[in-house]
């Protein structure tokens, strides 16, 4: 891989992901539901040339605990829907990939498959979807059709069990909906006044899709996206989740806290790949980072230390937390890449400050070192990240 094809892209979640990052003069806490905030920020992305934002999402209040919700108060609570901010947003920006969360647990695939494709439509080519699974009982609740029992701990075999069935189910989940996106051929749209025909009905098909957990018949009410396939992107911190985003993902993230950690990830995953028969397939593989950026490092470690005051307790996170200058987050970066990564996935810590600090600190730097691009070079998102538009299946079946 040539040092330039390193990819970048930011998630977006609340005012930052640090807990007190609300707190900050930059955070605008005030305007977080409001389309314009959101609309901010992703033009900010696209003005640093990002592959993509992702928009993180739930089906409850945001919780420090896995498994259930906490009662804090000093936290920002609540969300707007992912997949409508990225639609809303959609047309006020023209080359940066929209790839909101969809928790896929509770969510009927067939409806998710037309808000993706319609999304892949208002942005012209932009649009993808971050796969997430839900194991709250309260969450569970909401939709009445499932129960979830409680769970005491992550690690127990009884957790473990539960996590890998709703993987399992997302991973059907995700087969049902890109079947939905194939089932209507590219050329099904006639569109002929003369002869009073809009569609060849012959180029729709049912998708007929049986899995363990449900059934969709279709096809879909949504012609084929521009993309013909929108991305497919998961989280992955263990083997089972390694599967999935081998199994299905166009895009896997991942969470090294170390080069020799990054290689053995990457390793596992690539043999997942070959073993559910993608071997040669294109699949790109992201390392997560969260980061607090200023020009002097003493100064991202003051402000660090100035939210953990605030939070009450110190930052952690799932993923690696780098503290420092853009320059020394390119030297990481460029480290990291060396182990088979193919691109980033930052997670500013406060977005007001964090976000701003990538596009117009750390984006220069890595443009320096040729290290990545100096222009958009594609008009779809999977053009930006070298997937080519995959043939419609059910169209090399029937002929």
């Amino acid at each position: 891989m040539s040092p330039s094809s390193l990819h970048l892209a930011v998630a977006l979640d609340g005012t930052g992901w640090h807990p007190a990052s609300w707190r900050e003069p930059v955070a605008r806490p005030r305007e977080l539901f409001t389309a314009g905030y959101w609309a901010d920020l992703v033009v900010e992305a696209e003005h640093g040339q990002l592959d993509f934002v992702t928009i993180e999402d739930g089906l409850g209040p945001q919780s420090s605990h896995f498994l259930d919700p906490d009662e804090r108060t000093d936290q920002v609570r609540g969300r707007l829907d992912a997949v409508l901010i990225a639609s809303r947003i959609a047309p006020l920006t023209r080359h940066i990939g929209l790839v909101p969360t969809a928790v896929v647990t509770h969510t009927e695939p067939f409806h998710l498959s037309k808000a993706i494709a319609t999304l892949d439509y208002v942005s012209t080519g932009r649009a993808g979807v971050r796969v997430q699974i839900t194991a709250r009982p309260n969450e569970a609740a909401h939709f009445g059709r499932r129960t979830i029992p409680a769970i005491e701990a992550y690690d127990s075999p009884r957790t473990q069990d539960l996590v890998t069935d709703l993987l399992d189910e997302a991973a059907d989940w995700v087969e049902a909906v890109r079947r939905l996106w194939d089932s209507w051929e590219d050329d099904a749209e006639i569109r002929d006044a003369a002869t009073g025909r809009f569609i060849d009905r012959d180029k729709l098909h049912y998708i007929d899709f049986e899995g363990r957990h449900f059934s969709v018949k279709g096809p879909s009410i949504t012609p084929r996206p521009p993309q013909g396939q929108p991305l497919v992107t998961a989280l992955g911190h263990q083997t089972v989740p390694y599967r999935l985003i081998a199994r299905q993902a166009d895009v896997g993230y991942i969470t090294p806290h170390d080069t020799d950690q990054a290689r053995a990830i990457v390793t596992e995953i690539r043999d997942e790949q070959s073993a559910a028969g993608r071997e040669g397939e294109p699949l790109h593989i992201f390392g997560d980072l969260v980061v607090f950026l200023d020009e002097d490092p003493a100064a991202a470690a003051a402000r660090r230390d100035r939210l953990d005051t605030l939070a009450g307790e110190p930052f952690t996170s799932d993923a690696r937390v780098f503290t420092g200058t853009p320059a020394q987050l390119a030297d990481l970066l460029v480290e990291f890449q060396a182990t088979g990564l193919t691109g980033f996935r930052l997670r500013p810590a406060v977005l007001g400050h964090d976000l701003p600090a990538i596009t117009r600190g750390l984006v220069p730097e890595l443009q320096r070192r040729n290290a990545f691009r100096t222009a958009y070079e594609a008009d779809t998102l999977r053009g930006l990240l070298g997937l080519a538009r995959p043939a419609n299946r059910y169209a090399a079946a029937s002929a």
